[in-house]
């Protein structure tokens, strides 16, 4: 039987909301093992001088918890 965990990991990016959410991912992959899905809990900008500057996200993450052996 498999036991599954969620966390929230947040998130940003100078480029777009899918670069902060691979950035996200990619770093919750340096520290928990097995991630296997995540969904976007929440969106939003910053924003300069009428420009986004920044685009951020807070995603619920996934992992599957293993057997200490």
């Amino acid at each position: 039987m498999s036991i599954g965990k969620v966390i929230e990991i947040s998130s940003s990016s100078t480029k777009s909301f899918e670069d902060a959410v691979r950035e996200g991912i990619k770093r919750g992959t340096e520290t928990v093992n097995d991630i296997r899905g995540a969904w976007i809990k929440e969106q939003n900008v910053r924003v300069e001088n009428g420009k986004i500057v920044e685009y951020r996200v807070n995603m619920m993450v996934t992992f599957i918890v293993h057997d200490k052996k």
